[in-house]
């Protein structure tokens, strides 16, 4: 069999569980019409709980129709941009249908954002009106971009009693020196209030016609880790087709009978597609959180009988050794997923041996509308991201061409699929090169290098940009940051490589250690270390010691920054 032939024949479909399909029907319709649908059909059961705070499918429908008219008078029409830039909250949630049922896009942007951030991308995505966190209006107005429409609303308006000052404080701390604008300024500055919005509109959403297979649904940028954040343009078959991959992947979560948590932000594409769009697309009850406190949520995984717990590194990695993990009774839960970066072995092993329950790994991107592989239920593998979700061909080809690779070598993954995103806004496909056309069916180049196993399990190697390049080889960040991780006193790292003249790119590791080793580990002591387990050309020629490590907005290292910071030095 020929390297290409190893994809398509698609070894991976052996190892689907029983009941998952190879392919999946995917319904032409916009993602509003789904919400609906499940809306009435499940009407009295809870959609959200907000800190107690329960909304129902019919009062949240209502709740988004009046949204959507409340937009539709201010002149917001189909095709039109509607900015996000809001904490997870029920707002959120309203605010999203709300646009969407006027056939405008959404683009969500994230609550850390500074003023300059928030700038770029207000105006590359054409935004002219925003739905605003009104401790987060100060960098709305230092953008300094000209809106036709800001909308501010406040975290406490849907909590309940007592817990709206606690909300407030809250906030007040995590965002220090950011100032709630004054009733008198709002007027003044000709802004609207949420809540006086959904009072003053009747429940009556305005009839759109929107083309699911053509009509945007979502700009969803990046995490900007080469360069400024662009946008993933993200249509409403593209947000449906995931809903019916995902459903088809797990058949056993049950419409209208499961709860799940979301305490991932909703403005990132995981949070969004999966936690967010996942649960209302079925009927489920989401438990929301604002900041994701460990206490509150292990306590409402028992409270509420949550069954599905969707998670990222990070956290999995801080329960394994958590007091309090064991309050909870994890083999109750249905699926307990990882995604957004790759999980450690030694914290899949940790977790299993704590908990008794198995961590699902998933794989997907911005650009895959969040999902494109994970593991099967019934037989994960350690190390792997699992396998194509239903209707998703995946393949790995030459880094700088379209060469497939054989079976078990490293290359760059690509994919097809109709959750593949139509291109990056205001980016051409020719100029950018990310979506590539091989025997007339279209790819989308991942940047991202893997291999595939025999049995079409595929495993995460490293992103192509971070590949150093040193001395005619090519090193993998994550090898050099895997066996750095194995040394019994760091407890974090990051490996990127420094522009040299002499030998093309350095290795340079920056290391956190546990508090009681900082102060006597030598650098001279890491480097012996790697020595001993690391071919002599993947050896880190510089170490430098941290307190910290830059971060991503889902918690990975963020090897841009450091990257950047190491070539500035």
């Amino acid at each position: 069999m020929d390297a290409k032939q190893a994809y398509m024949t698609k070894p991976w479909l052996k190892y689907y569980p029983e009941g998952v399909s190879e392919e999946v029907e995917i319904p032409e319709i916009s993602v509003p019409e789904l919400f609906n649908q499940m809306a009435d059909k499940y009407g009295s059961r809870t959609a959200l709980i907000f800190y107690g705070k329960k909304i129902s499918y019919k009062k949240l429908r209502e709740l988004t129709d009046r949204f959507a008219a409340a937009l539709a008078d201010l002149g917001v029409s189909k095709g039109d941009t509607v900015a996000m830039y809001l904490l997870n909250c029920p707002q959120f949630v309203i605010a999203y249908f709300g646009a969407l049922k006027v056939g405008a896009k959404v683009t969500p942007i994230s609550p850390v954002y500074t003023s300059m951030e928030v700038k770029h991308q207000l105006e590359d995505s054409d935004a002219k009106t925003i739905i605003c966190e009104d401790i987060l209006y100060d960098n709305v107005k230092q953008a300094g971009v000209d809106m036709d429409h800001v909308i501010l609303t406040n975290i406490g308006d849907y909590l309940p009693g007592l817990k709206k000052l606690f909300g407030k404080s809250a906030l007040g701390k995590a965002y220090q020196g950011m100032r709630v604008p004054t009733p008198k300024y709002i007027e003044q500055a000709g802004l609207h209030l949420f809540k006086n919005l959904i009072k003053k509109y009747p429940a009556e959403a305005p009839q759109i016609t929107i083309d699911p297979k053509k009509d945007i649904a979502a700009l969803q940028y990046t995490g900007g880790t080469t360069g400024l954040p662009k946008a993933a343009i993200l249509t409403h078959y593209n947000m449906i087709s995931v809903q019916a991959q995902t459903r088809a992947t797990w058949p056993f979560m049950e419409e209208g009978n499961e709860v799940g948590l979301a305490f991932l932000g909703f403005f990132h594409i995981y949070g969004q597609v999966v936690v967010m769009l996942g649960s209302l697309a079925q009927g489920h009850t989401i438990v929301l959180f604002t900041t994701p406190d460990m206490d509150d949520i292990l306590a409402s995984i028992e409270r509420y009988g949550v069954s599905a717990f969707l998670g990222v590194p990070t956290l999995f990695e801080h329960l394994k050794e958590y007091d309090k993990t064991d309050r909870v009774n994890w083999k109750r839960l249905k699926i307990i997923v990882c995604g957004a970066d790759t999980l450690h072995d030694s914290t899949v092993k940790d977790w299993e041996r704590r908990t008794g329950t198995k961590i699902l790994e998933g794989y997907g991107m911005t650009e895959t509308t969040a999902v494109s592989h994970t593991s099967p239920f019934n037989r994960p593998k350690v190390g792997s991201f699992g396998v194509p979700i239903p209707g998703v061909t995946a393949a790995i080809v030459n880094i700088d061409g379209t060469e497939f690779k054989p079976v078990n070598e490293e290359g760059e993954l690509i994919l097809h699929g109709p959750n593949m995103m139509q291109g990056y806004w205001k980016i051409p496909n020719e100029i950018d090169g990310s979506i590539i056309e091989i025997d007339n069916k279209k790819w989308l180049r991942t940047g991202d290098l893997v291999r595939m196993d025999e049995e079409g399990y595929f495993y995460f190697f490293d992103r192509k940009r971070d590949l150093i390049k040193y001395k005619g080889y090519s090193i993998f960040a994550r090898h050099v940051e895997e066996v750095l991780y194995k040394h019994p006193q760091i407890k974090a790292a990051g490996v990127v490589g420094v522009p040299d003249i002499k030998v093309g790119q350095l290795i340079k590791a920056y290391v956190v250690l546990h508090s009681e080793a900082r102060g006597k580990i030598s650098e001279e002591e890491i480097v012996g270390f790697c020595r001993e387990n690391l071919a002599h050309y993947k050896i880190p020629k510089v170490i430098e010691f941290r307190g910290e490590l830059p971060k991503t907005d889902v918690g990975k290292v963020s090897r841009r920054e450091l990257r950047e910071e190491a070539e500035e030095g």
